[in-house]
C-alpha cells in the first residue's frame, strides 16, 4: 500500500495559501463568517454554557491568549477555545456540512483561529489552514464510505474532525512533514463519537465538533514537543484508522487528485436549522406546499442512510429530537414555510421589518433592540451607556445586551461582503413563506 499518511502530511506541510485556487480561498472565508455567525447563535443555548463552563472551571490557565467569541479578551488557552467555540458554531444545527456527512467549519475555524490568536498567524497561513482542514475531513470522511461508516453507528464529524483540525493546526504550527504526520497519528487515536443521541436528544452531539477541534489542536501541538503519534495512521493492518472505522474503506480518497481536487469548496451553507440529510426533503416539502392542506397525509422517501438517521418514530423531547428528526422537518416545512417569515407567524410583520421596522407592527421592547442594533451598525462609536440602560428598562440583560451587539456588528460585516461579491438571494428565496396554500 502506497505509504498514505506520509504522503498527506507532505502535502499538508508544503501547502502555502498561493497553492489553494482564489474560488476556493474565496468559499473559505465565507464558510468562516458562516461559522462565527452560528457560534454568535449558539453561544447562549444551554450546553455550549456547560461547555464553557468546564473550560472556565477553577484550574483553568488564567489570562490566556485565545478567546471565547462574542466575548471581548482571550481567557483560554488554543485547544479549550477551539472546544468552546466549536461546541457553539454546532450548538443549533446551522453551521456548514458537506455531502460526505461531516460538518466542518465547526471544527475547522475554531480550530485555526483559536490557534492562530494564540501565535499571531500571519493571514496567508492563516487561509492555507483552512483550505488544509477542510480538504481533511472531507477526505478521510469520503475514505470511510460515509454511508457504510455512518450505519455502523458513527458521527462522522468527531470521527473525521480529529484529523482536520489537527492538518490545519499543524500548518499554523509550520510543523515539517514527520511532525504532522505525528499530528495526524495523535488525532487519529482521539477520534470516535456515537450517533446514541438521537435515542433521546441528547446534547453529546453540540459537543462532538468542539472535541474534534480541541483533539486536532492539542495533537499538532503535542507532536510540536515531540510527542510521536503512528505515521501509519491510515496503512496500519491491525489498529489502523480506516479499519477501525469502516468495513470497506477506500484508501485512495486520501489522496487522490491531492491540491488539484479540492473538495472544501463543494461544502454547503445551512439554509434550515435541522439535519442535512433532510434538506432535500425541506426543500421538497416548501416546494409542494401551496399543493397540500392541513389533514392530508404525507408520503416520504428516504435512502436507506437517511432513514436510519433521520427516519426514526418522532415524539416531543428535546430541540435536538426534532432538528434530526425527517419526519418533524418536513411537517415543520408545510405547517410554517420559510422560517424568517413564519417566525412570528405573519409574514407581513417580517416584511415590514425589512422595509423599515419604525413602522412596523412591534412591540417597544422590539423597536428599542432594533434601534440599538442599528445604532452598532451604522454608528457604533456613539454608543453610550444611555443606550444600555433604555435596553435594561424594557428588560433586557448584560448578557442579551452584549448578544444584540456582538451578533448586529457581525452581520453588518457580513452583510458588507455580500455587497462587495454582488451576493443575492436566489428567486426562490423570495417566494418561501408568501406563496399561499391552496
Amino acid at each position: 500500500m502506497e505509504p498514505i499518511t506520509m504522503t498527506l502530511a507532505q502535502w499538508i506541510s508544503g501547502l502555502r495559501r498561493d497553492d489553494v485556487p482564489a474560488d476556493v480561498r474565496a468559499t473559505l472565508r465565507l464558510l468562516a463568517l458562516d461559522t462565527f455567525a452560528c457560534a454568535l447563535a449558539g453561544r447562549s443555548q444551554p450546553w455550549t454554557r456547560a461547555v464553557r463552563a468546564w473550560a472556565l472551571a477553577p484550574g483553568s490557565i488564567p489570562q490566556a491568549p485565545s478567546r471565547i467569541w462574542g466575548e471581548p479578551c482571550g481567557r483560554l488557552r488554543a485547544a479549550d477555545a477551539a472546544l468552546v467555540n466549536g461546541a457553539a458554531a454546532h450548538a443549533f444545527e446551522l453551521d456548514d456540512f458537506h455531502n460526505a456527512k461531516v460538518h466542518l467549519g465547526a471544527v475547522v475555524v475554531p480550530a485555526v483561529f483559536a490557534l492562530a490568536e494564540s501565535l499571531n498567524a500571519a493571514p496567508e497561513r492563516i487561509e492555507a489552514a483552512l483550505a488544509a482542514g477542510y480538504e481533511v475531513v472531507i477526505r478521510s470522511s469520503l475514505a470511510l464510505r460515509p454511508g457504510l461508516a455512518r450505519l455502523q453507528g458513527w458521527h462522522l464529524t468527531a470521527v473525521c474532525g480529529p484529523l482536520g483540525a489537527a492538518a490545519a493546526a499543524s500548518v499554523l504550527l509550520g510543523l515539517d512533514a514527520q511532525r504532522t504526520a505525528w499530528a495526524l497519528g495523535l488525532a487519529g487515536t482521539q477520534s470516535g463519537g456515537l450517533f446514541a443521541f438521537t435515542a433521546d436528544g441528547a446534547s453529546s452531539k453540540r459537543f462532538h465538533p468542539g472535541r474534534a477541534a480541541q483533539a486536532g489542536v492539542m495533537a499538532a501541538e503535542l507532536a510540536s514537543l515531540g510527542l510521536s503519534g503512528p505515521t501509519q495512521l491510515f496503512e496500519a493492518r491491525d489498529g489502523g484508522w480506516l479499519r477501525a472505522f469502516s468495513q470497506d474503506p477506500d484508501p485512495a480518497a486520501l489522496i487522490d487528485g491531492l491540491g488539484k481536487h479540492w473538495h472544501g469548496a463543494e461544502t454547503n451553507f445551512k439554509p434550515y436549522a435541522c439535519c442535512g440529510s433532510v434538506h432535500a426533503h425541506v426543500d421538497a416539502a416548501l416546494a409542494l406546499r401551496s399543493r397540500w392542506a392541513p389533514g392530508r397525509g404525507v408520503r416520504v422517501g428516504m435512502p436507506k442512510v437517511v432513514l436510519v438517521q433521520c427516519g426514526y418514530e418522532y415524539r416531543p423531547g428535546t430541540a435536538l429530537n426534532a432538528q434530526m428528526s425527517g419526519r418533524y422537518s418536513v411537517a415543520a416545512a408545510l405547517l410554517d414555510g420559510a422560517v424568517l417569515r413564519i417566525r412570528a407567524k405573519n409574514p407581513l410583520i417580517a416584511d415590514q421589518i425589512a422595509n423599515n421596522y419604525r413602522k412596523a407592527d412591534i412591540t417597544p421592547r422590539q423597536r428599542a433592540m432594533l434601534d440599538f442594533a442599528l445604532k452598532v451598525c451604522l454608528d457604533a462609536q456613539s454608543t453610550s451607556a444611555q443606550d444600555l440602560e433604555v435596553l435594561r428598562g424594557h428588560g433586557f440583560s448584560d448578557d442579551d445586551i452584549w448578544d444584540i451587539a456582538a451578533i448586529s456588528a457581525f452581520f453588518a460585516l457580513s452583510n458588507r461582503m455580500a455587497s462587495v461579491t454582488e451576493m443575492r438571494p436566489n428567486d426562490e428565496f423570495y417566494m418561501m413563506g408568501r406563496v399561499p396554500k391552496s
